[in-house]
């Protein structure tokens, strides 16, 4: 764009600038230094020019009208350019806080945050939404994504292609999505998202009650039996008809053992063999298979012949998710 009466015209290069008498006194190695000093500032000139083609900023002119920068954001969420997307859609946002993109620009914001990784942001962005529009159509919507950017914000960029086990980690994002899922639930039970927020309940389910085993085993490997009974119990109470059920009463059983607590334990097997007849802790017969039992320590015979010098006997660990999940 020209403004009236003025015209711009880049000042030309200093090396074309050389007066042509100057050129012709230079020896021939001056003029050879020259020529490569020509060559190499050329192609710095034409990399400095990609890069500033290349630079990460949204192409939206300064006046560029509403719909057009709307359309811009789009073209960019197409592209899964979700860093350029959230730029276009905060600033169509900032510029047009009460067109009529607005509330679309917002509720799209929260995906956009999704796809570039700012789990932390999606779950702000979604708070912001709902805040301010509580009454909207899609708000269902936000509730899902806030729920998906909370469970997502617990992963690092090693399990993005590392296969990591997610009961063995934190478990606060999982039950602050599990709870955003819940919420979309129980206010918007006719949502199209509320299937999938139900399938993710369940997972999220199966994994908090697997987390509580794998604590369980870790007492175990510390002597806290106490501990490790307590949480099995806590899996069996809490979290009903899932996977790791089964092997809560195993730990239930296993604890009470190492506590002296025959009857309970006696109880905990009764259960574990009436629900769970092939669980691996079990024989043919229904009793309990461990190398603590109620019978005592099943020490081998290595370790009887050495004294208790090799081959002691392992900390009891339960893990069989295969069977059952």
């Amino acid at each position: 764009m020209q403004l009236a009466g003025a015209v711009y015209a880049p000042a030309p290069l200093w090396l074309n600038t050389l007066p042509q008498s100057r050129i012709q006194s230079i020896t021939p190695a001056v003029a050879n230094l020259l020529k490569s000093l020509r060559i190499v500032a050329t192609l710095l000139l034409l990399g400095g020019l990609v890069a500033c083609s290349g630079n990460d900023s949204p192409d939206i002119a300064a006046d560029a009208g509403e719909q057009q920068m709307y359309r811009e954001a789009q073209r960019y969420l197409n592209n899964s350019n979700y860093d350029l997307a959230v730029r276009s859609l905060q600033l169509l946002e900032s510029r047009y806080p009460f067109g009529k993109y607005a509330e679309q620009a917002q509720l799209e914001l929260i995906y956009a945050h999704y796809g570039a990784y700012e789990h932390e942001a999606a779950v702000e962005a979604a708070d912001r939404f709902i805040r301010l529009h509580p009454q909207h159509p899609n708000v269902d919507y936000a509730y899902y994504m806030k729920g998906l950017a909370a469970y997502s914000g617990s992963q690092d960029l090693f399990s993005r292609f590392l296969p990591t086990d997610d009961t063995k980690r934190d478990t606060s994002h999982a039950r602050e999505a599990f709870a955003e899922f819940a919420q979309l639930v129980s206010r918007y039970p006719d949502s199209p998202y509320a299937a999938d927020a139900k399938a993710r309940m369940v997972h999220l389910r199966n994994l908090l009650a697997r987390h509580e085993i794998n604590v369980a085993n870790y007492y175990f490997r510390r002597g806290a039996y106490l501990a490790a009974a307590n949480r099995g119990r806590y899996v069996v109470e809490h979290f009903q008809r899932t996977p790791a059920v089964a092997d809560g009463l195993a730990v239930m059983a296993q604890g009470y053992i190492l506590l002296g607590m025959n009857d309970l334990a006696e109880d905990a097997i009764d259960v574990l063999a009436l629900n769970y007849p092939e669980h691996p802790s079990l024989d043919k017969d229904g009793n309990f298979d461990s190398v603590y039992t109620l019978d005592g320590v099943q020490r081998s015979w290595v370790n009887k012949a050495t004294f208790g010098l090799f081959d002691p006997p392992e900390p009891p660990q339960f893990d069989n998710r295969e069977t059952f999940e």
